[in-house]
């Protein structure tokens, strides 16, 4: 049984309003499936289909993309006796599979795009590819579409669920709040999917009946994989991206999340860790929030990037991330007894922003968040707050803070409004417990993070 993914659509819609005019590139990072997604695709949009998969395909067909594209006829021809098949015009779709492995395919696309027998989608490792691409002259034919693990909604649908996320979403509409028993039931799945995250390896594991050990082996493979990918970087590149990654559950435990890399290295200085940073988030294995200076609609234009948060684009591999590298003495039972039993005795601080900022990256939100001062009636020096969050909503400055237990006190709030006096389309405090409007906040369990 394939996993319902959302990308499907958004592959279809593609299709339909590109006409051949564009070849499409799934972006994302390995393991959350790239490749099944778009074998589906292929199999239920098309007469038929071919994949070249570079980290296999012969030396025969790789010379095609370098030595054939001034002849299209010859190239498919001969194409096609390589693969022992051929494929009907405009009836069919060929994807090219591990494209970072053979950049010259990517480059080709131009050529591929303009001859129009075919559509091409792309798919590859998003740390290979940022290293390939400075080799080639990308092609303006190429649309990319994002691909994230599996968001809530997907996830309830895994679980045979289609029904919950839409009474989620209603209540967000309508600012209702889902009564204690629907609120309950969903926010006890909802601790399964921060447990499990939305690799679809690991959620096929708990599907299928398997427990928290077989579980966590499948992210600890997942996590391997991605320390070798940055490891392979780092040492072609003489980058620490893989310092950088492997340190963002204890940064997480910081004071606010701020990413200190002095703690990674003493003398480090941001300019020499700017291009590991950015592979970390580029390749969608994390993600940057960056801290503004200002709270304007047009926040990247006051984006201080040497402040800034990282965070793990999986929140399931989060958890696995903190017994991996961390202190010896934590037990990943421990923290997986922790997050289904909502265990008010450990520190869910981290896991709460990270699964807030996982789902509003999903939703299409880029992370910032803002620091300030602020002077108190009767206090005699200003005292510094922050937003854990802040977004644009209908052209408006949308702030959000993360409670992970006690929700009473909301100081950075009030008086973030009282310094800014901004026109705010919403202010969201996002906590376990049921939504609730009160003194212009919007209270919102966790799980309607995604509609924000």
């Amino acid at each position: 049984m394939l996993f319902k993914r959302k990308i499907y659509q958004k592959l279809v819609d593609w299709k339909n309003l590109s006409q051949g005019k564009t070849a499409v590139m799934i972006e994302g990072a390995r393991r959350i499936g790239k490749s099944t997604i778009a074998e589906e695709f292929a199999k239920n949009e098309y007469q038929d289909y071919l994949i070249l998969d570079f980290a296999r395909e012969s030396e025969d067909v790789k010379h095609l993309f370098t030595d054939s594209l001034g002849d299209m006829a010859g190239f498919f021809r001969r194409l096609f006796v390589f693969k022992g098949k051929s494929l009907p015009e405009r009836e069919a779709i060929i994807i090219l599979d591990e494209i970072q492995m053979f950049p010259e395919a990517r480059q080709a696309i131009k050529y591929l795009v303009q001859d129009g027998r075919y559509d091409y989608l792309e798919t590859g490792s998003l740390i290979r590819i940022r290293k390939t691409s400075k080799e080639i002259l990308i092609p303006s034919e190429e649309e990319r579409i994002s691909m994230f693990p599996m968001d809530f909604e997907e996830f309830l649908w895994a679980q045979g669920d289609s029904y919950s996320y839409s009474v989620i979403e209603d209540a967000f509409r309508n600012r209702e709040s889902l009564g204690a028993a629907m609120h309950r039931k969903i926010m006890s799945r909802f601790r399964d999917y921060m447990a499990v995250g939305g690799m679809p390896q690991a959620v096929r594991a708990f599907v299928d009946g398997g427990n928290y050990e077989q579980i966590d082996y499948m992210k600890r493979t997942i996590l391997k994989l991605y320390e070798e990918d940055l490891k392979k970087y780092d040492d072609d590149n003489r980058e620490k991206a893989s310092i950088i990654f492997k340190a963002i559950p204890e940064q997480l435990s910081n004071h606010n999340s701020h990413y200190r890399l002095s703690t990674v290295d003493k003398n480090a200085r941001y300019r020499d860790y700017v291009e590991s940073v950015g592979l970390v988030a580029e390749s969608m294995i994390g993600n940057e929030c960056i801290g503004v200076t200002k709270p304007a609609v047009d926040l990247e234009a006051y984006a201080d990037k040497s402040d800034f948060k990282l965070y793990m684009g999986d929140t399931g591999l989060l958890l696995t991330a903190m017994a991996r590298y961390g202190d010896d003495t934590v037990d990943i039972n421990d923290i997986y007894r922790a997050i289904i039993s909502d265990h008010t005795g450990w520190d869910l601080g981290p896991v709460m922003e990270n699964i807030v900022s996982q789902m509003l990256k999903c939703s299409g939100h880029d992370l910032y968040f803002h620091r300030f001062s602020y002077q108190p009636e009767g206090n005699n020096r200003p005292n510094p707050y922050e937003l854990d969050f802040l977004t644009v909503r209908k052209k408006k400055v949308c702030p959000i803070e993360v409670k992970s237990s006690g929700y009473k006190r909301h100081a950075s709030f009030d008086y973030f409004k009282e310094k800014y006096q901004l026109k705010m389309e919403d202010r969201f405090i996002i906590y376990s417990k049921d939504f609730k409007a009160e003194d212009s906040l919007m209270y919102i369990p966790v799980y309607m993070t995604g509609c924000i």
